[in-house]
């Protein structure tokens, strides 16, 4: 069971040296007790301590690290039901399916997709992450083959290697096993031959099982003969099944505080209907699924799961920000316009857009509102005069104007006489009030 926060107090130094960032120990404690803070952020407490205090601190879904590099994917770390409560932490991974029975050619056609999957979306990268590469043929030799094709196309995309085949996953992880893949297949028939395989080659092993009782008793006992980092199929297959079971593992490990299923879930959502497997791949995202696997993948339903992915992923008490800076959009001269706006993504992105739309070369200056819109930053006094004229001469943007003219907002044309005090020798002008009504006022002047 978890420990309380007086309970963790006990074993700390109690010294409120404040080296953990917190101004007492229990002020820590009681982070720690919430799972908002780590052990290793104080420097002072006792190996006794760490080996009672580690276990209990831990989030309850144990985090899971595959690939390798910039385009590693992290999973688990997970500590509550419902974003609301505080927020989802590691965005579920995105995999296509890659069986040792397609040709070559195939098997290139999906890699390039995999590759050339990334968007830009509000400010972040977005990709499917990695590529699930399955033993169809019951061949080692054909299996190893598709191993070495994909990593050699795709080397830096993370792989989920999967057979329940011991001698065929030994083949392919003596080709990939510095790039950290999964290993998926464990089950109960092969369970002691893979644990050593994930052991020697220090890879994640994929346990599956059909029900709880058996993916519990089977995680068990894989933890046992040495292997900590594990990402479990209970194997659900379709809605009412993933729905269900991926409830009961994520209110088992966050409520119940339950370690043998505190482990990132692996959901398999391939159908043949592309429309129906978005629709699974989606409910995977929703409830809990820490992978989710896929047959095929096409720009209409990366940009739909992508969006969904973002949207939940995004923590709700921190509105989306992008960086406070003069944007160039198109290719401005001395005599482009200059606006500004707030730094909130979505005013951000709307803004920039419509003025794309308009064909006509601008200067965006961005301003760090702390992710607040136009009105409601002014409300806030974080849009004000003061500040606005402060981040102009600090851009040094003047120096790229022939007219120094800033162009604000409609709704804040209150401020418009308040600047021109703070910025003497500039014209600010009103622009519109809605950013759909941008493309014409530039085109009018």
């Amino acid at each position: 069971m978890a420990l309380t926060g007086v309970q963790i107090f006990k074993l700390l130094p109690k010294t409120n040296c404040k080296k953990c960032g917190h101004p007492t120990c229990l002020a820590f404690a009681m982070k720690l007790a919430q799972r908002q803070a780590s052990l290793d952020s104080c420097p002072d407490v006792s190996e006794e301590a760490k080996q009672v205090l580690g276990e209990a601190s831990a989030p309850p879904i144990r985090p899971v690290t595959f690939g390798a590099a910039d385009k590693a994917a992290k999973m688990g770390e997970e500590t509550v039901l419902f974003r609301h409560e505080k927020k989802f932490v590691n965005p579920c991974a995105f995999a296509v399916e890659v069986k040792d029975t397609m040709s070559g050619d195939e098997i290139n056609k999906i890699a390039d997709d995999v590759l050339n999957s990334e968007i830009d979306r509000v400010g972040q990268k977005l990709r499917v992450d990695a590529v699930f590469i399955s033993n169809a043929s019951n061949d080692a030799g054909k299996f190893e083959s598709a191993v070495k094709a994909v990593a050699a196309k795709a080397p830096a995309v993370p792989l989920i290697i999967s057979t329940s085949n011991p001698a065929a996953a030994e083949a392919a992880l003596k080709l990939v096993a510095g790039k950290r893949p999964i290993l998926y297949g464990a089950d109960e028939s092969n369970a002691d031959a893979m644990a050593g395989l994930a052991k020697t080659y220090k890879v994640i092993l994929g346990v599956a099982a059909k029900g709880l009782d058996a993916l519990s008793t089977l995680t068990e006992k894989i933890k046992g003969l040495g292997v900590d980092d594990m990402v479990i199929d209970p194997g659900s297959r379709n809605a009412k099944e993933i729905i269900q079971d991926n409830t009961l593992i994520r209110r088992a490990a966050v409520k119940k505080n339950f370690k043998a299923l505190g482990y990132p879930v692996i959901t398999f959502a391939q159908r043949d209907d592309k429309m129906l497997e978005l629709l699974m791949a989606a409910l995977g995202v929703a409830k809990y699924s820490s992978i989710v696997v896929m047959s095929s993948i096409e720009k209409w339903k990366d940009l739909a799961l992508f969006t969904l992915r973002q949207n939940i992923y995004t923590d709700p008490q921190v509105p989306m920000q992008v960086e406070q800076k003069v944007y160039n959009i198109g290719e401005p001269t001395p005599e482009s316009p200059l606006m500004i706006t707030t730094n909130f993504s979505l005013t951000y992105f709307i803004v920039s857009g419509e003025i794309e739309n308009s064909k006509v070369p601008c200067r965006l200056a961005v301003m760090d509102c702390e992710g607040l819109s136009v009105l409601t930053g002014w409300a806030a006094g974080k849009f004000t005069a003061s500040k606005i004229a402060t981040f102009l001469q600090e851009s040094g943007i003047e120096k790229d104007l022939k007219n120094k003219e800033l162009i604000i907002p409609g709704y804040v044309a209150i401020l418009s006489g308040a600047i021109e005090e703070k910025l003497p020798g500039w014209t600010i002008t009103v622009g519109p009030r809605e950013a759909n009504a941008l493309p014409a006022f530039l085109k009018s002047r």
